[in-house]
């Protein structure tokens, strides 16, 4: 699949670049591993490439010190966490009833179809990412939001969990084709590893939105008129109404 041109994200401002990621069975070419004597979590891993802004893909020879390399296929769960053990006792959960149910509902990767994740600064994507992650605050994740809409009309969802994040930002939107968008303190594992600011939005585009969300990114106006002042927004939304007044009296 044909790439857009992803150096339109540039003009949203954003402090960290999104990233593009890329789940391979085979070994992917031209970019190095992620050394192997870093342990992060899996969404570490993606708040470093972040940092990193350097192309690097991460194997299952790679630690991880969470649940991540589960989410991705490459692990499975012990009985011990399956059963909603963990929750209760990190305080999330009342019981381990309500922390098990989570497990019935959190996307994983089918067991040994990914060997290999790849995680790209969209200054360097040549080709269509499985999914393309955002971060920043609302008002810069507005427009990526805004540009799934734009020549859709889709409305907007959200889907997570208090626990597992990496799922939500990583695997369900590649899973399902959903654009999902999430508020990384909401969660557990985020924000107590404090990856991000505690007003970060983080979006998640899959493929297959990808061309219409970059595209649109192109060609819509990034920041409105009625988002600069509230005096604006009321003279703007007024002089509209006033317009369609009048012209409604011409029928």
């Amino acid at each position: 699949m044909n790439s857009p041109d992803y150096s339109v994200i540039d003009k949203l401002g954003l402090e960290l670049p999104a990233i593009g990621v890329y789940y391979d069975l085979f070994k992917p070419e031209g970019i190095p591993q992620l050394d192997t004597s870093i342990e992060k979590s899996l969404c570490e891993i993606l708040r470093y490439s972040q940092e990193k802004n350097e192309p690097f893909y991460f194997a299952n020879d790679n630690p991880e010190t969470c649940v991540g390399k589960i989410m991705l296929g490459m692990d499975s769960f012990p009985p011990s966490a399956e059963s909603g053990q963990i929750g209760e006792r990190l305080g999330v959960f009342d019981s381990p009833r309500c922390n098990a149910r989570l497990y019935y509902s959190v996307k994983r990767l089918t067991r040994g179809t990914v060997n290999y994740v790849s995680f790209v600064p969209h200054r360097c994507i040549t080709k269509t990412p499985d999914v393309l992650i955002f971060a920043g605050t609302p008002s810069q994740m507005e427009p990526v939001m805004r540009a799934a809409t734009y020549s859709t009309g889709i409305s907007y969802t959200s889907q997570s969990t208090a626990v597992m994040g990496c799922s939500w930002f990583m695997v369900y939107p590649y899973m399902t084709g959903n654009i999902n968008f999430v508020v990384p303190t909401f969660i557990h594992g985020p924000h107590g590893r404090q990856l991000w600011p505690e007003n970060t939005v983080v979006v998640s585009v899959p493929y297959q939105w990808a061309p219409t969300v970059i595209g649109n990114l192109e060609k819509m106006p990034l920041h409105l008129t009625g988002h600069e002042s509230k005096e604006k927004y009321y003279s703007e939304f007024g002089g509209i109404l006033a317009d369609l007044d009048e012209k409604m009296k011409n029928l």
